[in-house]
């Protein structure tokens, strides 16, 4: 319409119309094959420059988000469950991540209460959580004296640590039918009445007369222990911190400090007048702690509460045996978790059904056991703590538990690479499940695939105990550099003791477990009291990967002659005689008939390849034929073996001249001139091996202990001081080897006599490995004989009529014959670890007067070496020793010799 002008909108429109049909369609009109629907697709789309003009107009308006980065997880804890500071602050000095929150999912879990058992099921492999299922057996008072009661009835002399129990309203009849017994004997008694289920002294009260006791409450009735140990007047008991880092198998350890916990009124026998003053008859802090003369002690040796290494102290001053009582304890808390493993043991595998045995444990445990000690030095059981209070209302609580704890987290060995193996573990055991095959019926095949089927099987039975017995050594050498403040006491490092408590744990199961009693047994045997070594195993699967090679060439095929040695080149030789032919098959048959694992294979699969030696010496895999052994009565474990298959270079001329006597007497038979032979070798042997122990012995007592920065006469002198004051200085002595020294400690300074004797075994004997020599085996058994009972076996040689434990009985009650030239080395051996023994101790002694002084910069080594009248006979100490004041400043934090 005429007068009516376009609007600003319907220009553009205009605009954009045009700029669609004109430009854009002659723009894409010239593409071939474009058609009417991607022109205007494309025609809606800005252009280039418009929108690169956008973007950078947009960039501008919107500034670019910072790059976030990944923040590296720790290991984490879970501490939501606990209350106490004490072990927030020990994880953070770990450091370790603290969750705010209860997370599931954390490597570390600590809870004050109880943990049920579907908790512990959805835990993975790599985390930890500090609570057994199943510790309620040994934890709880009622549960406690009921196994207890039931293991007496077959141990009565090895379970004597807990008072007689009853166990209320089962035992009301048994506890009046025993007071009445008392009343006839005209003997009075006091009792002592504990709720089944309390804490902390709750509930307690005491009884003169049994009959007054109520008979329809669950309570738990102990005869009261009327003579206990008193310090300064008081009545105490010691709190004894227990870890138990796995139960299958059982590893138990000990701290080497607790708490002395003494009551804040002076002891009197019981009587009905003093029956309700609890301050003098419990030593609960719980309970003391409210009445007005309990005293806060500024150090570990004030107040009523103190430290064990404070009570230690004390007992030897007034010279108490304070090894007898801790051999005791340590007994005791062994012996109770040995009653507690059957009911830890299943519940833990039905918690955690999927883990193989012998896997990390994400279970751990700390106990307090609360121990009396009577007049007598007998340890009392009075009850375990399932959750030790870990308050630190003192400064001595404060040290002691936040030692305990950091010792215990650093047991656990917790990593932050257990999560990623873990899954790599489960994914291999996924693809192992998947691509396993099925398994054929054994009727269907054949004797060749039978004789196979039981050489894998036997094969994966191997592989199985040497991971085991790898993991194992493992975990011991962890546990030995870890240890910090806790000791081992299961297993045990004695052997004679170990096979005790082996034992008694298999009987434990057959009294528990009745019907599956034999299997465990056979278990407990095989975990626990295992003498296979890691070398031993890979003999037994070398054998039975030959057994395979062998099954492959078929059953039925014979073998002609010796088999070849797949290390030494193949010779031609000339044909055999009919006659050597038929004695080499009958060797071989007796061969092929012993079982896996005999003698005569593991001789034959384990040999090492002969190499030529020099004229006149003697290797020590050197062998005499079992039929000129056994004509001759040699040594047993002599190192001389059958020599008839493979003669040693060293007997060439001998061999020899044996052939040319063959050659000569023709019609003497093969095996005549073989015996003479072996007859001939066996004495020559034997001559050259007392030749050479002569020369040990010699070169033993040219031997020398040397002190540092002193002579060899300085250092005889001070020898002769010692035995001469031997009265004044055996206390301390057994203090500091019986007592300090652990048992790492201790080896080491059996280590320096050991690696020195091993030298001159090398230097006489010209050979470098001395472990197959029968002379170092030997010696061998004399270095783990002073070892034994923790150091007992070395300190019973300085008695002079101490029989029981001297090193010589491990010769009395063998059937080797010994040499008197082997038994004097022993005795010269001997005499060395006592020298060295005590010129360390005394060379501590002067370090710990001049550590004061800041003047003392010895080294360690230099207090254990071994020098010689003669320079061609000096020895010197392994180089890996530190120096003196950094290995006892790390070892003995104090400067006394205070029992660990």
């Amino acid at each position: 319409m005429p007068g009516i002008k376009p609007s600003a909108s319907l220009t553009s429109l205009m605009m954009d119309k045009q700029d669609v049909t004109l430009t854009s369609l002659t723009q894409y009109a010239r593409r071939p094959g474009a058609t009417q629907s991607s022109l205007l697709q494309s025609a809606r789309q800005p252009a280039p420059e418009e929108k690169r003009n956008t973007e950078t107009e947009e960039k501008k308006a919107v500034p670019a988000p910072k790059k976030k980065r990944k923040k590296k997880h720790g290991i984490t804890a879970n501490l939501s469950g606990t209350r106490y500071e004490v072990i927030r602050l020990v994880c953070e000095k770990c450091k370790f991540d603290i969750c705010k929150e209860d997370d599931p999912n954390s490597y570390l879990i600590w809870s004050d209460s109880f943990v049920s058992a579907d908790r512990i099921t959805e835990l993975k492999p790599f985390q930890r959580i500090n609570h057994f299922p199943g510790m309620v057996e040994v934890t709880r008072k009622d549960c406690l004296a009921r196994n207890m009661m039931k293991i007496q009835r077959h141990h009565a002399e090895e379970f004597n640590f807990v008072p007689k129990t009853w166990i209320l309203p089962a035992d009301h009849s048994l506890l009046q039918n025993y007071a009445k017994d008392l009343k006839a004997k005209k003997k009075y008694r006091t009792f002592i009445v504990k709720p089944a289920n309390g804490a902390q002294g709750h509930g307690i009260q005491l009884y003169r007369n049994a009959e007054k006791i109520p008979p329809s409450e669950h309570f738990i009735v102990q005869e009261y222990i009327d003579k206990p140990l008193l310090l300064e007047g008081y009545k105490f008991d010691l709190r004894i911190y227990v870890l138990v880092t796995s139960c299958d198998p059982l590893r138990i350890f000990i701290f080497n400090d607790g708490l002395v916990r003494m009551s804040t009124d002076k002891y009197v026998n019981p009587a009905d007048a003093n029956l309700s003053n609890l301050y003098m008859h419990l030593t609960n802090y719980s309970v003391n702690k409210h009445n007005e003369y309990y005293q806060k002690g500024d150090s570990v040796e004030t107040g009523s509460k103190r430290s064990i290494r404070y009570f230690n102290e004390y007992l030897r001053k007034n010279d108490f045996d304070t090894m007898l009582l801790w051999r005791r304890i340590y007994d005791m808390v062994v012996k109770t978790l040995l009653v507690a493993q059957p009911h830890l043991l299943h519940a833990y595998r039905m918690c955690r059904p999927g883990a193989p045995p012998g896997s990390d444990s994400v279970c751990f445990e700390v106990l307090g056991f609360d121990v009396l000690i009577d007049k007598k030095l007998n340890p009392w059981l009075l009850e375990i703590n399932r959750s030790p209070s870990f308050g630190t209302d003192e400064k001595i609580d404060f040290d002691i538990k936040s030692a305990l704890i950091e010792d215990t987290v650093r047991l656990l060995n917790i990593k932050l690479s257990d999560k990623r193996r873990n899954y790599f573990a489960q994914k291999a055991e996924a693809q192992k499940r998947l691509f396993r095959t099925t398994k054929r019926n054994e009727v269907d095949m054949s004797e060749l695939e039978k004789k196979r089927l039981n050489i894998e099987k036997r094969k994966e039975e191997l592989k199985e105990q040497l991971a085991r017995v790898r993991k194992a050594t493992a975990r011991e050498d962890f546990e030995n550099r870890n240890a910090g403040r806790f000791r081992r006491i299961f297993p045990s490092e004695d052997k004679l003791k170990q096979q005790k408590y082996v034992n008694i744990m298999s009987s434990i199961f057959g009294v528990v477990m009745s019907g599956r009693a034999p299997a465990m047994q056979k278990e407990i045997q095989k975990v626990y009291n295992n003498q296979w070594r890691e070398e031993d195993i890979l003999d037994m699967i070398a054998e039975c990967e030959a057994d395979e090679k062998d099954g492959k060439g078929g059953v039925n095929k014979v073998q002609r002659g010796p088999k070849p040695l797949s290390s030494m080149p193949m010779s031609v030789q000339s044909p055999p005689m009919e006659d050597e032919f038929e004695l080499e098959e009958e060797d071989e048959e007796a061969e092929y008939a012993s079982p896996p694992g005999s003698p005569s294979l593991n001789r034959r699969e384990s040999r090492p390849p002969s190499t030529k030696s020099r004229p006149g010496s003697l290797r020590p895999d050197s062998r005499v034929s079992n039929d000129a052994s056994s004509l001759c009565n040699s040594r047993p474990n002599s190192g001389v073996s059958s020599m008839r298959s493979r003669p040693t270079s060293n007997m060439s001329a001998m061999n020899s001249r044996s052939k040319s006597l063959s050659r000569i007497n023709g019609k003497q038979s093969i095996l005549q001139r073989s015996i003479i032979d072996d007859n001939f070798l066996i004495t020559v042997v034997k001559e050259r091996e007392d030749e050479l122990t002569k020369k040990t012995l010699q070169a033993l007592n040219d031997m020398r202990i040397k002190f540092p920065g002193k002579t060899d006469q300085e250092a005889e002198l001070i020898l002769d001081t010692l035995h001469e004051n031997w009265k004044f200085h055996k206390p301390r002595i057994a203090s500091y080897w019986l007592v300090k020294l652990d048992s790492i400690k201790r080896r080491k300074v059996i280590d320096i006599v050991r690696s020195n004797v091993r030298a001159v075994l090398q230097r006489i004997w010209r050979i470098s490995d001395v472990d197959n020599l029968r002379l170092y085996r030997i010696f061998t058994r004399v270095f783990n004989r002073l070892l034994w009972s923790h150091g007992q076996g070395l300190w019973n040689c300085f008695s002079t009529t101490s029989q029981n434990g001297s090193w010589e009985t491990i010769f009395s009650k063998s059937s080797e014959n010994i040499c008197e030239n082997e038994f004097n080395c022993c005795r010269r051996i001997v005499q060395l670890c006592r020298d060295c023994l005590l010129i360390v101790y005394q060379f501590a002694a002067e370090a710990k007067s001049t550590s004061q002084q800041n003047s003392e910069n010895t080294d360690l080594s230099s207090a254990g070496t071994l020098s010689s009248r003669d320079k061609s006979s000096t020895l010197m100490v392994p180089p890996n020793t530190q120096t003196l004041s950094q290995r006892y400043s790390k070892l003995y934090p104090r400067a006394d010799t205070t029992a660990t």
